[in-house]
């Protein structure tokens, strides 16, 4: 079986580093906001080129501390909306709602599946505060004029990058945009710990300040409390691990591109949909998401052919049993999307050989 990411496999190229950082770590008695959180918030900040990187216990709980920090600092209130695409995944909603604020769905772009700023027009109401595009899959939402919209209405944007490091705009990566990021390193993403990890980024002085306290029961001097904050600190192992594999980072991504080079040219099945997108020198393919009419069928072939494939995701945020009070909405566009949508390895360390059985694999498919 081809498996969908082998994680064991790709660790296994940095395992002796990955060890080393380890040992350091249990070697220096510093455990929580130590030294190595400090080191890769200063890192990670520099790739994303912005000011600040505040490592936090998971993407999750960057995109919730963020929104919270902001109804601290009198930017947000309960009630408020925040526009998002429809097929984001839950996390993004968990946040919104988390913080009583409303989320505010939008069809997403047909064919990047990221968010449409022609939509994010139309739904920008009197209560709308955030704008927050989800960049899908590894290739950006279209910030420049994201951005444009947020400035003409004045409201915040917050970047969901779980799926995006490294992925860029010119000169610009993801995390840079925004009045603030949201990162997840859980394991299975482009730049993975070995553990729930995340960040949050943005050039902003008092949301840094703001989210260094949340972070660590809303203090800034210890036993001093100055906000009802939780614990979600970035640990000092994993972050000794992720200055590991950013090291590495580039040359991942560079075997992910040229995998989907690959798929891109060598696939031609009518039956299939290929992503099609105009940045592919930008895209960093966390994900490489393809469409069949018979996904169900076509997800059952491959197996059988010992190609794992994984659906991301099978059901819309609003349509889960957690979100009664949503479960009537309807995107239509977004809906056919989940019924089709289908992703196919794209594992750093997949073979030559592996590469060319999913392609004949893809092309003997006839419904």
């Amino acid at each position: 079986m081809i498996n969908f990411l082998n994680l064991k496999k790709i660790n296994a190229s940095y395992a002796e580093e990955l060890k080393a950082a380890s040992a350091r770590v249990i070697d220096s008695g510093y455990y929580i906001l130590g030294p190595e959180v400090r080191t890769f918030e200063q890192e990670f900040a520099d790739f994303c080129g912005v000011k600040h990187c505040i490592g936090l216990a998971s993407g999750l709980d960057a995109l919730v501390l963020i929104l919270r920090a902001w109804k601290l600092m009198a930017k947000l209130q309960d009630g408020d909306e925040v526009i998002i695409q429809a097929n984001a995944y839950i996390a993004c909603v968990l946040a919104i709602t988390e913080n009583n604020l409303k989320p505010v769905f939008v069809e997403p772009d047909e064919h990047s599946y990221n968010i449409d700023p022609a939509k994010i027009r139309e739904a920008i109401t009197a209560k709308t505060r955030v704008i927050m595009p989800v960049h899908l899959y590894g290739y950006l939402s279209p910030m420049p004029e994201i951005m444009d919209i947020a400035r003409e209405a004045n409201l915040l944007v917050l970047e969901d990058c779980s799926q995006s490091h490294g992925a860029s705009l010119g000169d610009k990566r993801a995390g840079f945009w925004g009045d603030a990021s949201a990162f997840s390193f859980y394991p299975s993403k482009n730049l993975g710990a070995l553990a729930d990890s995340g960040a949050a980024t943005t050039n902003d002085e008092e949301l840094d300040a703001m989210l260094r306290a949340l972070r660590n029961y809303g203090s800034k001097e210890r036993y001093y409390n100055l906000y009802q904050g939780v614990n979600s600190r970035l640990s000092e192992m994993q972050a000794a691990l992720l200055s590991v594999k950013l090291k590495y980072f580039w040359q991942e991504v560079d075997n992910r591109r040229s995998i989907a080079e690959r798929y891109l040219a060598g696939i031609k099945n009518p039956l299939i949909t290929l992503p099609q997108v105009d940045r592919s020198e930008q895209h960093t393919w966390h994900l490489f998401v393809i469409r069949c009419q018979q996904r169900d069928a076509f997800k059952a072939y491959l197996h059988e052919n010992g190609i794992e494939t994984i659906i991301h995701y099978p059901k819309p945020p609003y349509l889960q049993e957690a979100y009664p009070e949503m479960n009537h909405l309807s995107f239509p566009l977004n809906e056919q999307i989940h019924d089709e949508i289908l992703s196919l390895s794209a594992d750093p360390s997949l073979s030559d050989a592996d590469v060319q059985h999913i392609i004949d694999t893809c092309n003997a498919f006839s419904g």
